[in-house]
């Protein structure tokens, strides 16, 4: 798991940092001091100044819906020269905002992106597309999250409702998310990354191996062989 650790941090000064709460207000410096000083934490966020800590994940609800994205995703970014791919990474999107999204792909900087790596090995920016497992968190994920994603730019957004075992994909145009249709087939194709495709009810049954074949078909296709290009010239 990802932990966010500020690069002004000690690993003596932690015995005098205050508890990392839930509902704690703190700025960004604050928070990841903090953080830092408490390992038994595995998930924390910062979201508009306002710590969230995450409760420990079910399989069922989480682990398995998480690791079919994973796959799905991975399998995209191996054959997509100049994207990136990263599991539940700390993202520094602004002063009051550090989410641990459950899945973020990116197109890296050198290629056009809109993030960069920082010195300590951090995302520092808004991904392309950010996808979150939602369960105990709906209310976060869908609320005050999806508000923050929007402001800083985040062109995609993935919300999976593991109870509601439901699927909602927003596309960022004219400053507001607008849902993602899926064509009559039932897929949905990504407008940042061409050829990333998804079979949604294939998915959402974990019928894997067609969620795989439909994304192969987005591989082969004539828009991601364009955007492949457009990518290796920068």
């Amino acid at each position: 798991m990802v932990r966010s650790y500020s690069p002004q941090t000690q690993p003596n000064q932690g015995r005098n940092q205050p508890p990392l709460q839930s509902g704690d207000r703190l700025t960004r410096p604050e928070f990841e001091r903090r953080y830092a000083a408490s390992p038994h934490i595995k998930k924390a966020e910062l979201i508009e100044g306002i710590v969230y800590v995450a409760s420990p994940l079910r399989h069922e609800q989480h682990g398995k819906p998480h690791s079919r994205v994973m796959t799905w995703l991975g399998v995209y970014q191996a054959m997509a020269t100049g994207v990136d791919l990263s599991d539940a990474p700390t993202v520094r999107l602004d002063l009051d905002n550090e989410p641990q999204p459950d899945a973020v792909l990116f197109i890296e900087a050198n290629a056009g992106g809109q993030t960069r790596i920082s010195p300590d090995g951090y995302i520092e920016g808004s991904p392309e597309l950010i996808v979150e497992i939602a369960t105990s968190s709906a209310a976060i994920d869908r609320g005050s999250k999806k508000q923050v994603y929007r402001r800083n730019g985040v062109l995609e957004y993935v919300i999976w409702q593991s109870y509601e075992n439901q699927l909602e994909w927003f596309w960022l145009t004219d400053g507001e998310y607008q849902l993602l249709s899926p064509d009559v087939d039932g897929i949905l194709r990504s407008r940042a990354f061409p050829g990333l495709w998804l079979a949604v009810e294939a998915l959402l049954s974990n019928q894997m191996a067609r969620v795989l074949a439909m994304l192969q078909e987005g591989l082969q296709s004539p828009e991601h062989e364009a955007f492949g290009e457009c990518l290796r010239r920068g």
